[in-house]
């Protein structure tokens, strides 16, 4: 003798098993919305700006960054560097990106960790030529700053600086960082 499952279970109970396990399939993609919408929740963006003109001097820079608030204590985050020197004959390009680590163990206060790698193409033009110098850079900046709502006011240090790196003239910078 054979049973069907039809025996033991009305059309209406099958519906509602069929409508229950369709629901728990559906459920990590619905946690998933709210994990998504939950996580640009916590995003901002920011970054840096820079037009400097004047006799002979062209400086552009463009930085864009994004961080996570993981809590109210500590971000992290991306970003990219874009930067363009011409000094009368001297032309220098920088690109490369970064990753940064903000702690605020106070609302005012905020404390970072940045990592920064940069690709730099230089060309010097000369009467009889021209010189290039292309290579990589790496900055590890540890910083300090105060900071009010969005924006911070800090200075950082350049613990992997070197006098001949090319890029930065000291080890030392100040710094405005904001973010949205």
């Amino acid at each position: 003798m054979t049973y069907k499952i039809s025996d033991y279970i009305s059309y209406k109970s099958m519906k509602t098993i069929i409508f229950s396990l369709f629901l728990f399939a559906l459920s990590p993609a619905i946690m998933a919305q709210d994990e998504q919408r939950n996580f640009w929740s916590k995003v901002r963006f920011g970054g840096g700006l820079g037009l400097n003109f004047g006799n002979g001097f062209t400086s552009i820079t463009v930085a864009p960054s994004a961080i996570y608030d993981v809590d109210e204590f500590f971000s992290v985050g991306p970003g990219l560097i874009y930067s363009y020197q011409k000094i009368d004959n001297f032309k220098s390009s920088l690109y490369g990106g970064s990753v940064i680590a903000l702690v605020n163990p106070i609302r005012e206060i905020q404390i970072s960790a940045e990592l920064e790698q940069l690709r730099v193409n230089q060309r010097n033009e000369l009467v009889v030529g021209s010189i290039e110098n292309n290579f990589w850079n790496t900055a590890l900046f540890l910083g300090a700053g105060y900071r009010a709502s969005g924006v911070t006011i800090g200075i950082r240090y350049n613990v992997l600086f070197q006098d001949d790196d090319g890029v930065y003239a000291d080890a030392w910078s100040p710094f405005v960082r904001v973010y949205f």
